[in-house]
């Protein structure tokens, strides 16, 4: 279960798109939000005014919150949302994930855009040191986040949870599990999409064989799907096991070309996918795949790294 979100803030307004996510999350999972505001050393002079940024940001999405639960008549069970600012000075990685273990956080949830508003966190130093170092998940926000993606504009919620097959990628399941059943399972939508790549049918086939050359490559194009189609169901039914909807979608092509066509084609709330692929030494968060879904959607993407 979430409780304690950390977010990251640099006093751009970039970095402030996570904003209405951030929102919402803690108004419909009453979560305990800590804006984490990280000064220079060179700018220790204006300690102050980075201070009352911090703390302003964290009234205002308090109120936010308020606000939404009242809308979307959501009845607190505890003593509603919590939001606190905090400062500290040093180096923005090192202190984001210090203060991730300070404070016992469950989600590091930060922008793709930092302060030059060029350079994207998910590829540069910041996010790269927390995705490499962090125990806990990282929800990666991109900037021109779609007011469309946002959860109380749509009657549902859509996750989309990309797997390879392998055990690392599964291990974003129960985090699956347990963002749905906090969201509410009724309103979840929970979308399982595998990528089957299209097999080398070889040439050197036998002409004694039963089957034509022409029915052998549709017998050997369709035989991936099928083993996809049959890993995706047991993960369905172990989903719908709990209580919660799930479809699947089996796609032919790239991983990264249909994972980004999927999503933008169709309007997804969340990507929950592991930063681990098949191999267990290419880590997806900085390989080919997770890097051009980051910069091909906009829909935000949650990331679990294996221990």
């Amino acid at each position: 279960m979430y409780k304690r979100v950390l977010v990251p803030l640099d006093g751009s307004e970039l970095a402030e798109v996570v904003f209405s996510y951030a929102t919402e999350l803690a108004a419909r999972l009453e979560l305990d939000l800590v804006l984490l505001h990280v000064v220079d050393p060179h700018e220790r002079d204006l300690v102050p005014l980075h201070r009352a940024y911090v703390e302003r940001a964290a009234e205002v999405l308090r109120r936010q919150s308020e606000k939404l639960q009242k809308k979307a008549d959501i009845q607190p069970k505890g003593e509603g949302v919590a939001a606190r600012g905090e400062l500290a000075v040093g180096h923005p990685a090192e202190e984001i994930l210090e203060c991730a273990l300070r404070h016992d956080i469950d989600l590091i949830l930060m922008a793709t855009h930092g302060r030059s508003g060029i350079k994207r966190w998910a590829l540069g130093s910041v996010a790269d040191k927390v995705l490499r170092v962090s125990k806990t998940p990282v929800c990666l926000v991109r900037a021109g986040l779609s007011e469309e993606i946002v959860h109380d504009k749509w009657p549902s919620i859509t996750m989309l949870v990309p797997l390879d097959g392998s055990e690392l990628a599964e291990l974003v399941i129960p985090h699956v599990e347990a963002l749905a059943k906090q969201l509410g399972p009724k309103l979840v939508d929970v979308v399982l999409l595998r990528v089957c790549e299209p097999p080398v049918v070889s040439s050197d086939y036998p002409p004694t064989a039963d089957l034509t050359w022409e029915e052998h490559q549709v017998r050997e194009t369709a035989r991936p799907t099928t083993v996809c189609e049959e890993y995706l169901a047991g993960v369905q039914e172990r989903l719908e096991g709990v209580g919660l909807r799930a479809r699947l979608v089996v796609l032919k092509g790239k991983p990264a070309d249909e994972i980004t066509d999927y999503a933008n084609k169709n309007l997804v709330n969340l990507i929950v996918m592991s930063t681990h692929g098949r191999s267990g030494i290419g880590r997806w968060a900085y390989g080919n795949v997770a890097d051009r879904v980051l910069l091909g959607v906009s829909s935000p993407i949650f990331l679990v790294r294996p221990h």
